[in-house]
């Protein structure tokens, strides 16, 4: 199958949620990171679709702006392929091309929740281990943490909060009103 990735167009998003009913099923919007995207639009310049040679969508890729305690970052997801054209390198193609371009962006933190395994090619390993929580529950290996940059994990840890909102205190702040 061949197919093109582009900048996500005007009629795709509202093709996103049936695709994401498709793949997800119609529970999917009660996990945590919805409510991290909720009311909030996505980080246009890394919305991605895959669309075949007749135009028609294939999948998409969206991230959403996020801030560890005052760190922004951004959180990948969801990603999604027709379940007809899954296991054929567009879901891989996707992850890898938005990653390049949120790193070119200067983007430093991206986290997603997802597979381990499949995240895992990309680099992306335990958020928790790093320090991240996130503010509802999670299966924890499939909470995880990439550094787009050198270092910026360095000294950044806490709860993952919507982006410009105030969020719970992070392990930083409860640290240092303890000291």
């Amino acid at each position: 199958m061949t197919f093109t990735l582009v900048p996500e167009r005007p009629d795709d998003a509202a093709l996103n949620t049936p695709l994401l009913d498709r793949t997800f099923g119609f529970d999917r919007t009660k996990r945590t990171v919805y409510r991290l995207r909720r009311g909030i639009d996505p980080v246009a310049e890394l919305c991605f679709s895959a669309v075949a040679e007749d135009g028609g969508l294939l999948g998409s890729i969206r991230y959403w702006p996020i801030r560890i305690d005052e760190t922004p970052a951004i959180l990948l997801g969801p990603l999604a392929v027709e379940p007809a054209q899954q296991g054929r390198g567009i879901g891989r193609a996707l992850v890898a091309h938005s990653l390049e371009t949120a790193a070119k962006k200067k983007h430093r933190i991206c986290v997603v929740v997802g597979d381990p395994v499949y995240y895992g090619a990309f680099g992306f390993s335990s958020a928790a281990a790093a320090g991240l929580s996130l503010p509802g529950p999670v299966e924890p290996e499939r909470f995880q943490v990439k550094a787009l940059a050198a270092g910026a994990l360095e000294e950044v840890y806490g709860v993952i909060a919507r982006a410009g909102k105030a969020g719970a205190p992070s392990r930083r702040r409860l640290r240092r009103s303890v000291a």
